[in-house]
């Protein structure tokens, strides 16, 4: 009886090419997003490009959570899958956020520091894109994983900086202007979470690295 279900079931996902997919997807978000920031594109546009981008994403996360269930051989174990393609998603999410943030309050400058944190956002989701593919032989590609993955935390701490300097920067310069300042607030939150969400994808790669290389 089990055997029969089991023909039933799909053998194999297609797990990488779906990766690769929602990798796609973060690098076009990133960039439309620094474009937003910097000034370089008309700020609807880019709007609506990052949601696009999140939710063609979210569509790449459905079927990977479908499949996770669905078929019979997984390339690493599943709760190792959902983790992976869970943390990239909370990534171009938070762009989202970002983005929505931006069109609700009508901002239309934007601080040296959010921008250069679109920057770091931008290098970590080409170097995630980077990485993704070479899931698919983990012990030929192991030592330029790590290298990958120690740049994207690297990174992360530099964010990290930066916004503090940009938070520091805007209480100072609108204290006499409270709304103003808890809207940029708002803005640097969600630029430190996707840098955050980045350095969590470089964890689950690690560990993908360490068990299975």
């Amino acid at each position: 009886m089990l055997g029969w279900f089991q023909s039933l079931m799909p053998k194999q996902g297609k797990f990488f090419d779906q990766f690769e997919a929602h990798a796609a997807t973060l690098v076009a978000g990133a960039g439309a997003l620094q474009r937003l920031l910097s000034g370089d594109g008309p700020i609807e546009a880019e709007v609506a490009e990052i949601v696009a981008r999140e939710h063609e994403a979210d569509d790449i996360t459905r079927d990977v959570l479908q499949d996770v269930r669905r078929v019979f051989v997984t390339p690493f174990d599943r709760s190792a899958i959902t983790d992976l393609i869970g943390v990239m998603d909370d990534a171009i999410d938070q762009m989202n956020q970002t983005a929505n943030t931006i069109a609700l309050y009508g901002v239309t400058r934007f601080e040296p520091q959010m921008v250069a944190m679109a920057g770091i956002a931008v290098e970590a989701a080409r170097l995630t894109q980077e990485a993704i593919p070479l899931l698919r032989s983990l012990n030929r590609n192991s030592e330029r994983l790590n290298m990958l993955t120690a740049r994207l935390i690297e990174i992360e701490g530099q964010g990290d900086s930066i916004h503090d300097q940009g938070l520091k920067a805007l209480f100072q310069a609108r204290q006499d202007q409270p709304m103003q300042f808890v809207i940029g607030r708002e803005i640097y939150s969600h630029l430190e979470r996707i840098i955050d969400r980045f350095e969590d994808v470089a964890n689950e790669i690690q560990g993908l690295v360490i068990d299975h290389a």
